[in-house]
């Protein structure tokens, strides 16, 4: 990557927890940019990356000397489980005067020596690949704030070139700030490959890569729809069993997530199997295998879907105590896409890939507000221009002001 350096959202949140916390555990799939945000973010903190070869041999050999200093950051610490049990002690043993700052390149919450080592002394979050007001260099959006409190003023800015191409190839830092078109697919080919040749290797035995690419491939076209591990078995021709732990495997590297249904309802029954998607729309799309825009594709809908929900999710990590997101589904068929909890606080949002809302489109979304009054609001998110306003607390905003 370019000498380029873009702020991240995070970095007011980490300045914060840093001064309160003894650790902060930075996690986040790779090439998404913690290297680089922590070396910016905190330049004058002792740092040291267990992807070095002699710095692994002398952290596996003598943990206590990467502890020597009183602030050190720790990369890809996964790499050397035993040295979280030397941060325990040294932070028993300081008086909180240590902080250390540990990442990696899987979900740190997952390793057995985290929660037994850290229980009470550590807080988390993860660093999500670019959103568009970051590769603008805008400040931390607060966008969602506004929709909460159905102030659509604030959200009249001017609709940005290219967003339509960020949704196809996605997010991921390089991508946005180096490469366009061709040189994409290329990079993320080699992303893959590179994940199923090092990372997998590191988190768990793969009988056949292959396979697990079939799989990844198979998530892909289901991006967005209710997860049945035993279809996706079968149309792959993997046991149910081996379904099911690839798919715990791409979540430990941070590459998948499973969204969960929201499951405190009055009256109807609801969906409660999760849904998945990719991190990126960008790596959806490639291994789903769509390289162009062709909106008359369902494809074309779960990108939109999947990009909407990385700034949700982005949103999420910067709130204190952080939200949450859900979807909502009944038996019956009625869907809200994205149902964000901040508090005791709710807002529903219905992502459409066109350019023109009507009224009918917010159905679903009068649907969850009559079930929970509760709820601040119902957005449609769209591709278009127009900010329209359907009902008292239903409305629909483009997808570049959400972002």
């Amino acid at each position: 990557m370019k000498d380029i350096y873009h702020k991240r959202w995070l970095e007011s949140w980490l300045s914060k927890a840093v001064k309160d916390e003894p650790v902060v555990i930075l996690t986040g799939a790779r090439q998404v940019g913690k290297s680089t945000l922590l070396k910016h973010a905190l330049s004058q903190w002792k740092y040291f990356n267990l992807d070095d070869l002699d710095t692994l041999e002398r952290a596996q050999r003598d943990p206590h000397f990467l502890l020597a200093d009183s602030h050190v950051i720790i990369d890809e610490v996964q790499r050397a489980p035993k040295i979280l049990l030397a941060i325990k002690q040294v932070v028993d043993e300081s008086q909180r005067s240590f902080r250390a700052l540990l990442s990696g390149s899987a979900n740190l919450l997952l390793m057995q020596e985290v929660t037994e080592s850290l229980a009470g002394r550590a807080v988390v979050c993860q660093l999500r690949p670019f959103t568009w007001g970051e590769n603008i260099n805008r400040e931390a959006f607060h966008t969602i704030d506004h929709l909460f409190q159905s102030r659509l003023e604030e959200l009249k800015t001017e609709r940005p070139e290219g967003i339509e191409d960020a949704i196809l190839q996605g997010w991921m830092p390089v991508v946005m700030i180096e490469r366009k078109g061709a040189p994409v697919w290329r990079w993320l080919e080699g992303y893959v490959t590179s994940y199923l040749e090092r990372d997998l290797r590191q988190l768990s035995q793969i009988e056949a890569l292959s396979d697990f690419r079939r799989m990844m491939q198979a998530l892909a076209l289901r991006s967005g729809q209710i997860l049945n591990q035993t279809e996706i078995g079968r149309d792959i021709s993997l046991s149910q069993p081996t379904v099911h732990r690839y798919l715990n495997i791409l979540e430990a590297s941070l590459l998948l997530e499973r969204l969960p249904a929201y499951a405190v309802s009055r009256t109807k029954r609801l969906i409660k199997a999760p849904k998945p998607f990719f991190l990126d729309s960008g790596l959806t799309a490639f291994l789903g295998g769509t390289t162009f825009i062709d909106r008359n594709e369902r494809m074309w809908g779960c990108l939109v879907e999947t990009a909407v929900l990385h700034h949700l999710k982005t949103w999420c990590e910067l709130q204190t105590p952080k939200a949450q997101v859900y979807y909502w589904r009944t038996v019956s068929g009625a869907e809200v896409d994205f149902v964000i909890e901040r508090g005791g606080e709710l807002l529903a949002i219905e992502v459409k890939s066109t350019d023109s809302p009507r009224h009918h489109h917010a159905d679903h979304l009068r649907l969850f507000l009559q079930e929970y009054p509760q709820a601040k609001a119902g957005v449609i998110v769209h591709l278009g221009n127009e900010f329209k306003i359907f009902d008292k607390h239903i409305f629909a905003v483009p997808f570049w002001a959400l972002v």
